[in-house]
């Protein structure tokens, strides 16, 4: 029993597969490590929990 040749498509449709999965990747590892950034150098999360990151003008008297 022989198989059949594999057809053209088959190569294309890997090789787009191939490419969507390292922009994928891409995109995962750049999210990580922009997570590790800022959680490692302590940057405010106040944005994330609902408060404004403003600065209130000091008051002098």
């Amino acid at each position: 029993m022989t198989f059949k040749p594999e057809h053209e498509i088959y190569r294309r449709r890997f090789s787009r597969n191939l490419g969507v999965g390292l922009v994928l990747g891409a995109f995962v590892l750049l999210t990580f490590l922009l997570t590790v950034e800022k959680v490692t150098h302590g940057h405010p999360m106040d944005a994330l929990q609902g408060k404004p990151y403003v600065v209130q003008p000091e008051v002098s008297q």
